[in-house]
């Protein structure tokens, strides 16, 4: 996999429409579960406790938390473009968000993008980038929408 370089909002520009790249695949592990429902108070069993996941959910393991999932999706999109010449970098929204099907735990997941629309938004770059997650072995993903970053190019 080969990381694009963006230094400009030009740069990005050329993207528009294509398929901008796939990421590293990177596991969900349990402990990372356990401290996404710490920092989130979401401790439903079905994402904390092993053995009753086990026995009693219809996955027969646990599960990761779906915005667990979406808040991935920054790092994983890093692995496919640096953006540099960005003062600053925000994240504004995502759209038409779909969860497929749950991520079970040590699952191996990652991110499919492609720069759906570019704005210049008086000097404000608004990249809206459609995503999929993808999960390794698996023909359905994981969740499918559109992320909106702007970059704020010096």
């Amino acid at each position: 996999m080969s990381v694009k370089i963006i230094n400009s909002y030009d740069d990005l520009n050329q993207y528009v429409g294509q398929e901008i790249g796939v990421s590293d695949y990177i596991t969900i592990s349990q402990d990372q579960i356990n401290l996404f429902a710490d920092a989130t108070l979401d401790h439903q069993w079905i994402h904390i406790d092993s053995e009753r996941a086990k026995a009693e959910s219809p996955f027969k393991s646990t599960i990761a938390h779906g915005y667990l999932n979406i808040s991935v999706l920054p790092y994983l999109w890093e692995q496919i473009v640096q953006v540099n010449n960005s003062k600053l970098t925000v994240n504004y929204g995502i759209e038409n968000l779909r969860f497929n099907q749950p991520v079970l735990v040590n699952s191996e997941v990652r991110v499919r993008a492609k720069l759906k629309a570019l704005t210049n938004l008086r000097g404000i770059a608004k990249a809206e980038i459609q995503v999929s997650m993808e999960i390794k072995d698996n023909k359905k993903t994981a969740l499918d929408g559109t992320i909106i970053f702007l970059y704020h190019f010096n």
